[in-house]
């Protein structure tokens, strides 16, 4: 099973499944379209957004494991 760290590259993560874009825009991150999700982390994007990025971690890894 993939995991996703906070290290991550956004674009990267968004590429492992689509329903990880959802779990990004319920936490008002609309990273999707941005063009910054190309080179920003997850933990970089979600510190912007003043974001609990290890809770969205597990968030992301919890619905990957499903």
């Amino acid at each position: 099973m993939a995991q996703v760290t906070k290290d991550m590259i956004i674009a990267d993560i968004l590429q492992m499944d689509s329903g990880i874009a959802q779990i990004l825009l319920s936490k008002g991150m609309h990273c999707v379209g941005c063009p910054a999700a190309k080179g920003e982390t997850l933990e970089e994007a979600g510190m912007s957004h003043n974001i609990d990025v290890d809770s969205m971690v597990e968030e992301i890894n919890r619905h990957l494991g499903a």
